[in-house]
């Protein structure tokens, strides 16, 4: 039950995050909203399991902590997003230089046997969500350099995510229809 409590923080202040920062520095200092930044890295810490998401979210809030601690200024806070971006355009590019994807070891949870098409249709969904970490990444880290504030955490807050949320959709939209094609 305390894992799904701090799993569940970890995803609300992730999401916040943009909203928290931005709120934070009409108010504050940058050094003075670390705390946040420590707690989510806390809680993740927690949340145990050694997948990668796990590993991304720790790496990109330690570097937003030490680049923060060092400048000590707020553009460092509004890197979150392009930390979290690199780590998975990292995380999905790589798998495409292993036997299987990502997207394909993710398929296979749910049917081991994959056809072959299925296997080329992975590989393809895993190029496309490189292809869009890179693109959201670049426009998160445009945001933090030369948007206002309001503008990076209107991308980063919501923007984005509904990108995710359009691109997922989409996925699996054509998905159904790939199946329906070779299972005729």
């Amino acid at each position: 039950m305390l894992k799904i409590v701090i799993n569940a923080a970890v995803i609300i202040l992730s999401l916040c995050y943009p909203f928290i920062v931005y709120f934070g520095l009409q108010h504050f200092e940058a050094k003075i909203l670390l705390p946040v930044l420590l707690m989510l890295l806390g809680l993740r810490w927690l949340a145990g399991g050694q997948n990668s998401e796990r590993k991304i979210v720790i790496v990109a809030v330690v570097g937003v902590v030490m680049a923060t601690l060092i400048w000590g200024n707020q553009l460092a806070l509004k890197f979150y997003p392009v930390m979290m971006n690199l780590g998975f355009l990292i995380f999905f590019v790589s798998s495409l230089f292993s036997p299987t994807s990502l997207v394909e070891r993710m398929a296979r949870l749910q049917d081991p046997d994959l056809p072959p098409h299925a296997i080329v249709y992975t590989r393809n969904v895993t190029i496309v969500w490189s292809i869009f970490f890179l693109l959201n990444g670049s426009i998160a880290l445009f945001t933090a350099l030369f948007a206002s504030e309001k503008i990076w955490m209107l991308y980063n807050g919501f923007i984005a995510y509904i990108l995710i949320g359009v691109l997922a959709a989409s996925e699996w939209l054509i998905r159904q229809r790939v199946m329906r094609k070779h299972a005729n």
